[in-house]
């Protein structure tokens, strides 16, 4: 065979193996079928299994006339434990829903907020509302209302205009405003007319809605600090332990802090250090019940000494002892431990 034949055979068998890829990638693709559509993400690969009716979040979608409250009453069923989402698209409500149901109930009630800030959107309301219903989400609308005279006074007292306004009145924004919600307000199965409420009176129909027969929590913030750092600027209520005497000046405690047990039987010996820990903590009971009625779900407790290292962090330790035995969600905070 000549190197001419030879080139020629090497030629021909190099176009067999060409015209025979397409067939072998024809087969593995045959293999391997493509994601349908029906019940799968296309772009994910993602089935979108069906979730359990049980594990479907309870929904309520808080609407109604700008300056009628909606931040309040978003705010207190947050308080309450719900997840809240402000302004949210409604387009996007049943996904949210969604998301919750798949969180494996840990998040069991959502509250949105649909209001005319996202007016582009509104329209999709309804749709969104069937889609839930079709789903057997239970869900409640609650509608905050007020008075012309009541809205306008709010807008002019902070200044701002009204969403709808435009170029004209506050007067003109509201009447657009009202006609835009009319059909929700009818499916309201909530309506609050907030004309002459007050926002602890607000928080009041809200609890009395939402809370159920248990009373709303308060979560109280004890924090120890030093005196010669500052206050803390967040405080409610500030006590002051340097009328004991200082463990700072006993050398063999002055090394540890408000934590060791030496350091806290040193504080708590003290003459009149038991008795002050047992009168404020019955002043705490008092002013807790009074915070729960005006619809005041969290305090801060300031415990202060000279450096923050001893008497403020063995009185804050004992003190969030007591509130958390009074059924008071309590979290420790010791600002200047460790500063010196």
């Amino acid at each position: 065979m000549t190197e001419h034949d030879t080139r020629e055979q090497e030629h021909q068998e190099h176009t067999a193996r060409r015209e025979e890829a397409p067939t072998e990638a024809g087969e593995h693709a045959s293999q391997h079928p493509a994601p349908q559509e029906d019940g799968a993400d296309v772009s994910t690969g993602i089935e979108s299994a069906a979730v359990p009716e049980a594990a479907i979040p309870e929904l309520v979608i808080i609407s109604g006339m700008s300056g009628a409250g909606r931040s309040t009453a978003a705010k207190c069923l947050e308080d309450l434990g719900w997840f809240v989402v402000d302004n949210l698209p409604p387009a996007l409500i049943p996904t949210m829903v969604e998301l919750g149901a798949r969180s494996q109930g840990n998040v069991a009630r959502i509250a949105v907020v649909v209001d005319v800030r996202g007016r582009r959107f509104f329209d999709n309301l309804r749709e969104s509302l069937a889609d839930l219903a079709a789903k057997h989400v239970t869900r409640r609308i609650v509608f905050l209302e007020s008075s012309d005279e009541a809205l306008v006074r709010r807008f002019e007292s902070v200044r701002r205009p009204h969403p709808l306004q435009g170029d004209g009145r506050i007067v003109d924004g509201i009447a657009a405003e009202r006609e835009l919600l009319r059909e929700l307000r009818g499916d309201a199965d909530l309506v609050i007319d907030t004309s002459s409420l007050n926002v602890h009176e607000l928080r009041a129909k809200m609890d009395a809605q939402f809370a159920g027969e248990e009373e709303p929590e308060l979560r109280a913030t004890v924090m120890s600090f030093g005196f010669k750092y500052g206050l803390p600027v967040d405080a409610d209520l500030v006590v002051d332990m340097r009328f004991l005497p200082n463990p700072h000046w006993v050398p063999e405690l002055r090394p540890y802090t408000g934590l060791n047990e030496e350091v806290s039987n040193y504080v708590f010996n003290q003459p009149g250090a038991k008795e002050f820990l047992d009168r404020y903590a019955e002043l705490l009971q008092l002013i807790a019940a009074g915070y729960r009625r005006e619809g005041k779900r969290y305090v801060t407790v300031a415990v202060g000494c000279t450096g923050g290292k001893h008497r403020s962090v063995a009185t804050s330790e004992k003190l969030a002892a007591r509130l958390a035995s009074q059924g008071v969600e309590t979290v420790v905070v010791h600002r200047d431990m460790g500063r010196e």
